[in-house]
């Protein structure tokens, strides 16, 4: 198998996708309960345009248990696969879960906002956003107005007089 993963690995660096998502697969069914090959195989089909096909693959890793660094790329993956997909209440969900698990990782948050976004919850995806924005920023100009962005990002539809 470590053959073979291998030259899927190769395969996916050399341009050669669709390849190495069928070895992938392969791979996937003759190996189903190790959950970093099921991880690699959703992977494989999200960068093929196959996202209807990663779902299982990614729900499948995440059952099995994946380590911590690779379960938030999991959770990401089909947070976002969903929400392409426009199962938008499914992707919130799984993009809810894994900011619960991983309250730090600000792709998740980002992401969960492009999904409120779709939902028509405009207001906490900008606030959301907004947040992450102040927490990151580098740039000189942006934290000048650091506090009045924190500010905003709760009182959005506030109007003074």
């Amino acid at each position: 198998m470590k053959d073979q993963l291998e030259q899927a690995r190769s395969l996916g660096k050399a341009g050669r996708l669709e390849e190495a998502g069928e070895l992938l697969i392969l791979l996937a069914a003759d190996h189903p309960d190790d959950a970093r090959l099921q991880f690699e195989c959703a992977r494989a089909m999200d960068r093929t345009g196959k996202e209807t096909s990663a779902v299982p693959y990614y729900k499948r890793a995440i059952l099995l248990g994946l380590p911590e660094s690779k379960l938030k790329d999991a959770y990401l993956g089909l947070g976002s696969t969903l929400r392409t997909l426009g199962r938008y209440r499914q992707s919130l969900a799984v993009l809810e879960k894994g900011s619960g698990r991983f309250p730090e990782d600000r792709a998740l948050q980002v992401f969960r906002a492009m999904t409120l976004y779709n939902l028509g919850e405009h207001k906490e995806a900008m606030r959301l956003l907004l947040v992450n924005l102040a927490d990151t920023a580098a740039d000189g100009e942006i934290n000048k107005y650091e506090a009045a962005i924190r500010f905003y990002a709760g009182h959005l539809d506030q109007v003074w007089e």
